[in-house]
C-alpha cells in the first residue's frame, strides 16, 4: 500500500499544559522544514492533539519514515488511511480494504481498538470494536481475535475525518529542538562528544559545536572528520554553526610552561574559557561535553570540578554516567560511530603527558596558570579572533 497521510504522535508535549500549542507549533515547523528535503509535497497540519502530513505528491515511503524518525518530538509515525465519514457502513467497508490491502496473509490474531474522538458519532466505542470484529472474521475467516497479545491492533480514531491504521513505528522521542534554549557543544573527533550532542538536542536544545584543531599536529583530515560529524549529529539537531579553533599556539605555550602533568587540566581550562566566549556571542546558554566520570584522568571528580571553576555557564554533561560501551550503543544507533573511530588524531589526545594528575588541586592548577599571565590573553584573544566557522 502507497500510504498518503501519516499520524505524528507525541508524548511529552501532551502533559505541557496551556503552553502545549507552543510546543505543538514548535513540532509542526521542524516536520515540515525536514519533510522539504524529501522528493514529493506534503502538507503537515495539527488537529486537537494530532498532526497529521499528508503526501499531495508522489513520495518515496521509506526515505520519508527515516526522516520522521530523526525529529525530536516524535513518539510514534503512524502510515494510515484517512477517509470522510460516509456513514457506519461505509466505515466497515473501508475498514476492511484496508485490512486485505496491507495483510497479504490473514492468518493472524487481531484486536480493534476504536476511539470516538466525535462525540457526535452515532456508535460508541465498544460498540465499534464488536462490529469492526465481526465484519473482520467474517470476511477473513483464517483471522482470530485476541485482546490480549494481538498479533495486529487495528486502530480506528473517528474524528472530523477517521483515522485507520495499524503500523506504529517507534519515533525518537524528546522535544523539539529549539524549544529549550540554545548550547555549545564541545566537539572532538572522539566517539562521545557527538553522542552528548545529540542527547542534549533530544532535551529540545538547540546546539552550535567548537572543535579545537592544532595543526600541524593534527591534520586536515582529522578537522574534516569533525565537521563530517557535525554533519551527522545536525541530522537530528538541524544545522549546526561549527567553530573551528586553531589552538596550536595556546598549547604549545602551556606545554612550555606548565607542569606536564598538569597540561591536560589546564587545555581543559582554556577550551572551557574560549567556548564560553563563543557561547555567549552565540546566544548560548550553556556549555556541552562528552565527559564521563572516570573515563580517563581529565574526568575525575577533582578534574571535572577544576575544569568547571575555569567558566560560569553551566555545563551539561549528558553521557556523565554512562559506560563506554552505552556510549557506543548510542553513536552505532545514531550513525557517528563509524567516522568517530576513524584515526585520525585531535589536539587531546596529541598533547598529553605520560602521568597526568588524577586528582588536581585548583590553587595549584590556579597558580601555574600564572606562568602564562604574560602571554595568554592575547593568544586568546587572536585563538577567538580567527575562528572558521563552518555550516553543517
Amino acid at each position: 500500500m502507497q500510504y498518503k497521510s501519516f499520524l505524528i504522535k507525541y508524548a511529552e508535549i501532551g502533559v505541557k499544559g496551556k503552553n502545549r500549542f507552543m510546543f505543538e507549533d514548535a513540532l509542526v515547523t521542524q516536520i515540515r522544514h525536514a519533510l522539504k528535503d524529501i522528493d514529493g509535497d506534503f502538507m503537515v497540519v495539527k488537529e486537537s492533539g494530532r498532526i497529521y502530513a499528508t503526501a499531495e505528491s508522489e513520495y518515496d515511503f521509506d526515505e520519508a519514515v527515516e526522516t520522521l524518525k530523526r525529529i525530536f518530538g516524535i513518539a510514534a509515525i503512524c502510515p494510515m488511511v484517512q477517509v470522510d465519514d460516509n456513514g457506519y457502513e461505509d466505515l466497515k467497508k473501508q475498514v476492511l480494504a484496508y485490512v486485505d490491502e496491507v495483510y497479504e496473509d490473514k492468518n493472524f490474531t487481531f484486536k480493534v481498538n476504536a476511539r470516538r474522538g466525535n462525540k457526535k458519532y452515532p456508535v460508541n466505542s465498544d460498540q465499534i470494536n464488536r462490529d469492526l470484529g465481526e465484519v473482520i472474521l467474517d470476511a477473513f475467516p483464517e483471522t482470530k481475535v485476541d485482546v490480549h497479545h494481538p498479533e495486529v491492533m487495528l486502530h480506528v480514531e473517528v474524528r472530523n475525518r477517521i483515522n485507520i491504521y495499524s503500523i506504529v513505528i517507534p519515533g525518537p522521542g524528546g522535544m523539539p529542538v529549539g524549544t529549550n534554549g540554545k548550547a555549545m557543544l564541545l566537539l572532538s573527533g572522539g566517539i562521545d562528544s557527538p553522542v552528548a550532542g545529540y542527547m542534549i538536542s533530544k532535551r529540545g536544545v538547540k546546539i552550535d559545536a567548537v572543535y579545537f584543531h592544532a595543526p600541524p599536529y593534527t591534520s586536515e583530515r582529522a578537522k574534516q572528520k569533525v565537521v563530517d560529524l557535525a554533519k551527522l549529529v545536525s541530522r537530528y539537531s538541524g544545522p549546526v554553526h561549527l567553530h573551528i579553533v586553531n589552538f596550536t599556539d595556546i598549547q604549545l605555550y602551556i606545554y612550555d610552561q606548565c607542569p606536564h602533568e598538569e597540561l591536560t587540566i589546564i587545555m581543559r581550562r582554556y577550551m572551557m574559557r574560549i567556548a564560553e566566549r563563543l557561547a555567549v556571542d552565540a546566544g548560548a546558554q550553556a556549555l556541552i561535553t562528552g565527559e564521563s566520570i572516570g573515563q580517563v584522568a581529565s574526568q575525575t571528580m577533582q578534574s571535572l570540578a577544576a575544569t568547571d571553576a575555569a567558566c560560569t555557564m553551566p555545563v551539561f554533561r549528558p553521557v556523565i554516567g554512562f559506560d563506554k560501551q552505552e556510549i557506543v550503543d548510542v553513536a552505532e544507533k545514531i550513525g557517528t560511530y563509524e567516522t568517530s573511530v576513524l584515526p585520525f588524531e585531535d589536539c587531546c589526545t596529541i598533547f598529553v603527558a605520560k602521568h597526568p594528575v588524577t586528582k588536581p588541586n585548583l590553587k595549584m592548577i590556579e597558580r601555574s596558570e600564572e606562568k602564562l599571565k604574560e602571554k595568554i590573553d592575547e593568544m586568546v584573544e587572536t585563538a577567538i579572533n580567527t575562528v572558521e566557522k563552518v555550516w553543517c
